[in-house]
């Protein structure tokens, strides 16, 4: 049975862009993997702690020498490893602020790369065989051709982590331009409509021309 974990960090609730991406996503890997399991991970209703010096002396600690102090500090981090380690496909939904991502995606990834578990002790990646895919909604547009594509910090830097980690088969979905939401120049469905086959590729359902009969695409499904 396929697992999709998926990590939300936007605190903006039902008007976040991200959020709607990833429901969009969650609808079409279902379709695909009917017998699947979804485990969501929402950064905003999850109390993260930031790593500190008793985390990082804990982390560094060979496991036999582990104590249950520091197994208590690492407790939370377990979880999350876990949680990385079970998932056949990574789905990270984020915001895009000055120009990377949220402070409480960073700690979960500070969470989550650790040495001897999901990096090798020489820097290689132990998440192997695993698919990940960026949800990214932004109020600038930083793809191929835009003036700003230098300031494409946030993909930039997931696409580095998980590389780091081992991912081979990143996908990105790329909302830029989100703004327009907000400023009443575009609905949300008219906004959103343009990025529903790309969705619906990233999430690996090759029964795409059923999903268009059915209306899956139709304007405003995700």
């Amino acid at each position: 049975m396929s697992k999709l974990l998926l990590v939300e960090t936007s605190p903006r609730g039902e008007h976040s862009i991200s959020r709607e991406l990833a429901r969009g996503f969650v609808q079409q890997w279902k379709s695909a993997h009917p017998e699947g399991q979804v485990v969501l991970r929402d950064l905003e209703q999850t109390d993260l702690p930031y790593l500190d010096m008793d985390w990082v002396t804990a982390s560094v600690t060979p496991v036999e020498r582990q104590t249950h102090e520091t197994k208590r500090v690492l407790g939370f981090s377990d979880q999350l490893v876990a949680e990385l380690l079970s998932a056949d496909h990574l789905v990270i939904s984020t915001p895009v602020y000055n120009y990377n991502v949220p402070a409480r995606l960073k700690s979960y990834i500070d969470h989550i790369v650790r040495k001897g578990v999901t990096l090798g002790m020489r820097g290689e990646g132990l998440v192997l065989g695993k698919k990940a895919t960026l949800l990214m909604a932004s109020g600038g547009v930083y793809t191929e051709g835009s003036p700003i594509r230098d300031r494409d910090v946030a993909t930039t830097y997931l696409r580095l982590i998980l590389k780091v980690l081992g991912f081979e088969d990143v996908s990105v979905v790329a909302a830029g331009g989100a703004k327009v939401v907000d400023l009443g120049e575009k609905s949300r469905a008219e906004f959103l409509e343009p990025l529903a086959a790309a969705v619906v590729a990233a999430a690996g359902w090759e029964g795409r021309d059923l999903c268009r009969r059915r209306g899956c695409l139709r304007r405003g499904a995700i």
